[in-house]
């Protein structure tokens, strides 16, 4: 038996996006005081999965850094333009998709609802889910915190938690699946999982893994 509601992250589990967001998000931090010993591979490692304001607390709390009110204004304009001319699906995604285009699905992503929406378009993605797009803007507390996936899941019609699979890539984001109640599959394309195995995901390394995996529960 299936599914019921497939929830799927979006940066690293649909769209090649986190690359292209972490060079833009550490150029920007430049002139902000980010430590020299605090690599571009460093903060990408501290920032994937979480929503903008989680990060800024973050960086705040661990570096004592305040960004000013247009920082934000900036680093959308410039992630925007990179995303136009760079973005690209992950590998096997359209086709994944299309082997479950008889599932319930929906996104729920840490991204803001326009960019959500504008990378499923450039990557040819947005037919497969329409107006089910869920952002953490929608919440109060972002992941690694379940209230994305909870709000996901009455949105499209009050699905039970058990009944749920979530698909994601980061660990704050397959901590909140769990935290939900909800079986998650975690995308390890490099087959470093071990950490997502510890905390009870399901791994697998390419997205034609992922279809059997979801027809059956």
């Amino acid at each position: 038996m299936a599914y019921d509601l497939i929830i799927f992250d979006m940066d690293g589990t649909l769209v090649d996006s986190e690359p292209l967001a972490n060079r833009v998000f550490f150029e920007k931090l430049q002139p902000h005081g980010l430590p020299a010993e605090v690599d571009e591979a460093c903060l990408a490692r501290d920032l994937t999965g979480l929503s903008l304001p989680s990060c800024y607390a973050l960086l705040h709390e661990r570096y004592g850094i305040a960004l000013p009110d247009d920082f934000e204004d900036d680093l959308q304009a410039e992630t925007y333009r990179r995303l136009h001319s760079d973005l690209k699906p992950i590998p096997g995604a359209p086709a994944m998709l299309d082997s479950v285009s008889g599932l319930q699905k929906c996104v729920a992503s840490s991204s803001e609802l326009d960019k959500i929406a504008v990378s499923l378009q450039l990557c040819g993605l947005n037919h497969h889910f329409g107006s089910h797009i869920f952002s953490a803007q929608q919440v109060a507390r972002g992941k690694p915190n379940p209230d994305l996936f909870f709000y996901a899941a009455e949105q499209m019609g009050g699905v039970a938690p058990g009944a749920c699979a979530v698909v994601e890539d980061s660990l704050p984001g397959a901590t909140a699946g769990l935290r939900a109640g909800m079986t998650v599959f975690a995308y390890r394309p490099d087959g470093d999982g071990d950490a997502f195995t510890a905390l009870g995901c399901r791994v697998f390394s390419r997205m034609a893994e992922l279809p059997p995996l979801l027809l059956r529960r």
